[in-house]
């Protein structure tokens, strides 16, 4: 559906202005200017669900951030395809820092329960699935790397089911002025903290220092955690940009993306500490 159909639904009998906005890889976003007031109009892609998401848990989730101060007003929910209408926050996109991201999740993950839940452990194993259901080959990096993420399963089998983001990449930071605001929650779910956390690190190339330097703000010392996660966030993206190869209408190189994040997690397993991370008891 084009976004002058759902526009006239929403705001109907409005003059409004209707300009695409960049940097999504799997939705189309649009602002619209309407009544004098900016919101965004997020048209889902197609065959979404079979990439774990549910239009309605993110709905939920991106009232539950916006009331928590974290993401932007929803206005609406378009039913029923599921597509979302927020406020549109004027900022900086992508520039955050690391203390202020860390209190963040800690709000976050301390505040009311998702409705959807997010494994990243059984996400890998979907997408395999779903990839080969398509004709999609799997890359032979797979094996190597699922071996691996049963290791860390097993290492993270108590961690606490806690509402998560769980797809903190550069875009989905707006700063503005002095809130930062997250946004694109349609992967939200209760899940292991830590995902997030290792999710941040790893896409935003942390170093060891910064990476101490966000757990010092978000309140729990456990750099062994940080670093099984970051393997298994760049695992998951690894196999999304697989699955993306099968569904996605959008002119992206999805391969290219899954190999580079298979080098990255592959680099990752080579780090000692990932070992030794591995073998603590």
């Amino acid at each position: 559906m084009e976004p002058e159909q759902l526009a006239e639904r929403v705001w109907p009998g409005q003059r409004v202005a209707i300009e695409p906005l960049g940097g999504g890889i799997t939705n189309r976003n649009f602002k619209v200017e309407a009544d004098g007031r900016e919101f965004v109009l997020r048209i889902g892609g197609k065959d979404t669900e079979l990439l774990g998401i549910d239009r309605s848990a993110e709905y939920a989730a991106s009232s539950i951030a916006a009331d928590l101060g974290l993401g932007p007003e929803v206005v609406t929910f378009v039913e029923p395809e599921g597509y979302l209408v927020t406020r549109y926050v004027e900022g900086v996109v992508g520039k955050v820092e690391v203390d202020r991201v860390g209190a963040a999740l800690r709000r976050l993950h301390g505040g009311p329960a998702f409705p959807g839940r997010f494994d990243s452990f059984r996400v890998v194993e979907d997408y395999r699935t779903i990839a080969h259901e398509r004709g999609v080959d799997v890359p032979p990096e797979y094996e190597a790397a699922k071996e691996l993420a049963d290791r860390v399963e097993r290492r993270r089998s108590g961690a606490p089911l806690l509402p998560c983001h769980n797809d903190l990449l550069n875009a989905n930071f707006i700063t503005d002025g002095d809130h930062l605001w997250l946004v694109d929650w349609e992967y939200a779910g209760m899940g292991d903290p830590f995902f997030d956390l290792g999710n941040f690190a790893v896409n935003h190339e942390l170093t060891e220092e910064a990476e101490h330097a966000l757990l010092s703000a978000y309140g729990i010392d456990d750099p062994d955690a940080l670093v099984l996660m970051r393997f298994m966030s760049d695992f998951r993206e690894a196999m999304w940009g697989v699955v993306q190869l099968a569904i996605s209408e959008l002119d992206f190189d999805f391969r290219a993306y899954a190999e580079e994040h298979f080098e990255r997690l592959t680099r990752t397993a080579a780090e000692p500490r990932f070992a030794r991370a591995l073998q603590t008891t």
